[in-house]
Order: structure tokens, then sequence, then C-alpha cells
């Protein structure tokens, strides 16, 4: 089944297809779907409402990992190391654009460029820009506000690495795979860089010192429990090549699984094969399903 962008629901000959009929002919779904409405919560939402079991994350996660603010907020009061950001809301832009800009540059002086804004609710990095100086600053601020009511701004990491760690399991208990590296052919690992014909390299197992690796790994799967993802999530790390600093970049509670997503990729090299890794997603939607049926939710 497919979510059309025209928000329509159709099978596989194309045919129009009610969601709430789901559950006539589906035992479970793997909503295999980015952005927003796709892996924000709404769509987990509405197969909760239709008590339908599903693969990965909960409303709650997939929400507040869609948010790149709240996402930083929580990490932030755990600990985990990020990049320093700074965010605002269209209101505030709108409103006082100089004072935005007059709080940027208290946050981040003119020596902190290159800069990348980022819209806070969008995935696949749609949208995110990188500024090399004020005037590409406030383009990219109108880029983000374009896609989205809030924007985060960060530091660039120099000499950066784009490390990427896939974590498996129930909340309790995840497992981190062993670490890949992306090696873009451009700038930075933009949306062409991830889904159109490009010559990005992935390099798994990543070259990284046995300590480094089982920090970050550390660091995902602490993230993964903060946050309550279940099942799933690729944790993307930044790593200065030179100093060995590592920060969380992102955290996707449903990583894509086309023939070159580094998901399946990095479990396959941890050991899991691509068939082993779905029936185990499958079984932990299933268990997570028979936990919540025998809680009383009745009010």
């Amino acid at each position: 089944m497919t979510i059309t962008q025209d928000n329509r629901w159709v099978d596989e000959q194309g045919r129009g297809v009610d969601p709430f009929s789901l559950p006539t002919f589906a035992d479970l779904v793997f909503p295999i779907l980015h952005g927003p409405y796709g892996e924000d919560g709404t769509i987990q939402g509405l197969l909760e409402l239709l008590r339908l079991p599903y693969v990965g994350c909960g409303v709650t996660a997939s929400a507040v990992c869609m948010d790149k603010v709240l996402q930083k907020n929580v990490c932030q009061s755990y600990s985990i190391p990020l990049v320093p950001y700074f965010w605002f809301t269209r209101r505030e832009w709108d409103h006082d654009q100089e004072q935005v800009l007059k709080s940027l540059s208290q946050k981040f002086p003119s020596t902190n460029f290159p800069l990348f804004v980022k819209p806070a609710n969008q995935g696949s990095s749609v949208g995110i820009t990188k500024a090399h100086n004020q005037v590409e600053l406030i383009s990219g601020i109108e880029t983000a506000l374009i896609r989205d009511t809030k924007v985060v701004v960060e530091i660039a990491v120099s000499d950066v690495r784009e490390i990427e760690c896939a974590v498996l399991d129930p909340n309790d208990s995840p497992q981190a795979s062993v670490l890949g590296e992306i090696i873009p052919d451009r700038e930075f690992y933009d949306y062409s860089a991830k889904y159109a014909d490009s010559q990005s390299q992935a390099i798994i197992p990543a070259q990284l010192s046995k300590k480094l690796t089982e920090q970050i790994q550390s660091v995902a799967i602490k993230a993964f429990r903060v946050l309550d993802c279940y099942g799933l999530a690729r944790l993307d790390f930044l790593v200065n090549g030179a100093t060995s600093e590592f920060y969380l970049n992102e955290v996707n509670t449903m990583p894509g699984f086309t023939p070159i997503s580094m998901y399946p990729k990095l479990w396959e090299a941890t050991g899991l094969a691509y068939s082993d890794l779905l029936d185990r997603l499958i079984e932990l939607a299933f268990a997570r399903f028979r936990e919540k049926s025998a809680l009383n939710l009745i009010h």
C-alpha cells in the first residue's frame, strides 16, 4: 500500500483504499514512510486507534525524534553530546528579524561560520542549507521556513566525518550495530546524495578506534532509550576528524530500507541477515501489541 503525495491511499494497482479498512486485511503494518505525516507519530497514532500491530517506534518517540528541537532538548537534558544550536519560530522571525539575527550573532559570532540551517520537522535533509556568511544565513532561514514553522541553526563541525549506528530491539534492551561512515560526494550529505544517483560512499565498518566506536555505540543506545524508541532507529553522529570529539546529529525512527540504505547494511555487517532483520522487527511489533493489549486503558 502507498500513500501518495496528495494524501491518497492506494493499493499496488493504484486503486483507492480506505485506511480505516486496514484491520480487515492487514495483520501488521510496516510503515516505511518518511517525513511529516509518515514518521512523526501521525501514522503511528492512526494504527494505534485501529488496534493494528506495526513495526517501529511508537507515537511519542516518532513525534519527538521528528522535531529536531524537541529531540535536542531531551538529549541535552541527559548530557548527550550535541553541537551548539539555536532555534526560533516563524512568528519570531516575522515579528522581529533583526532581534533573531542579533540573538544568532550572540550565539554564533561571525568566526563560527559555516552554519547549518534546518527546518525543525523534516527528514532526509530536505530544506537544509549550509551558510558561509550572513547573506547565506538569511537565505537559508527563508528556505527552511518554507518547510516548517521552526528553524534550527547549528555550528558545522570541522573536519567532519559522518558516522551512523543502527539500533535494534526493545527499549529496555537495545543492541547497537557496527558503525558505518558516509563519505558524501558533495559538501554535505543532502537529499540528492541520499536518494538520487550519487557517488557517495559507505564504509562499513567505519575506520575508528575501538574506544571511539564503543563510545558512540554507548551514546546511541542511551539516546535510543531516553527518547523512548522501540524496535529500530538509525542514529547519525558527527565526528571531528582532528579531535575525535563526536556529537549526536539526528535520530531516524524509520530509516530507509532501499538497496543503498545504511540500516540493513549495518546489521548485515554485524551478522544479521536482511531476512532475519525483518523477522525480528515483526516479532517486536507483535510483542509490543500483545503487551499493550493486556493493559486496562479505560477511564
